[in-house]
């Protein structure tokens, strides 16, 4: 991480003071979304993310954090089984909310984070979890190519699943 971003922030006091966080961290770094990912942390390299965290007051939705960050995730696509790199760009309006109803509250374009009593976040957790909610369900690399097979079956096959084929094994013979 950045020397920058503390491993835990005040919260309250970066809003006060409308701090500004960037920097840098390696993704082998984030075991959440190593695991998300589903490769070893090893293989993930030099590769990092850049982030920029900054926290102010709106007038209608009060405080939030404007998170900023892009990585190249490695992923395999479900289609060819290929590695690929997938580019995320995220801007992300976070509305900073230490009650849960609170989050009713909050315009559509802000996702609620709940902040804990103490008032303190790990700013690491804020970006891992943007990153996390980026990688898809099913990657499949942009420009493969779509796979179009038959599967029809053979005669065996449709003889073997018919229901009275077992019927006719059971049936004496003369």
């Amino acid at each position: 991480m950045s020397a920058d971003l503390p491993a835990e922030l005040d919260v309250w006091r970066a809003v006060s003071g409308r701090r500004q966080f960037s920097g840098r961290v390696a993704l082998a770094d984030l075991d959440r979304l190593a695991s998300a990912l589903n490769v070893d942390p090893k293989q993930l390299g030099s590769a990092e993310a850049r982030y920029s965290i900054g926290f102010d007051r709106d007038p209608i939705a009060g405080p939030f954090a404007e998170l900023e960050t892009e990585a190249d995730l490695p992923l395999v696509c479900q289609r060819s089984l290929e590695p690929f790199l997938l580019p995320v760009r995220i801007r992300q309006r976070l509305g900073l909310i230490s009650k849960e109803e609170q989050a009713d509250a909050l315009p559509e374009e802000y996702e609620p984070v709940l902040v804990p009593e103490s008032g303190l976040l790990a700013g690491r957790d804020l970006v891992e979890d943007e990153l996390i909610l980026a990688v898809p369900a099913i990657p499949i690399k942009p420009g493969g190519a779509p796979v179009e097979a038959s599967f029809e079956p053979t005669a065996e096959e449709l003889a073997a699943a018919s229901p009275f084929a077992v019927l006719a094994g059971l049936k004496p013979k003369r």
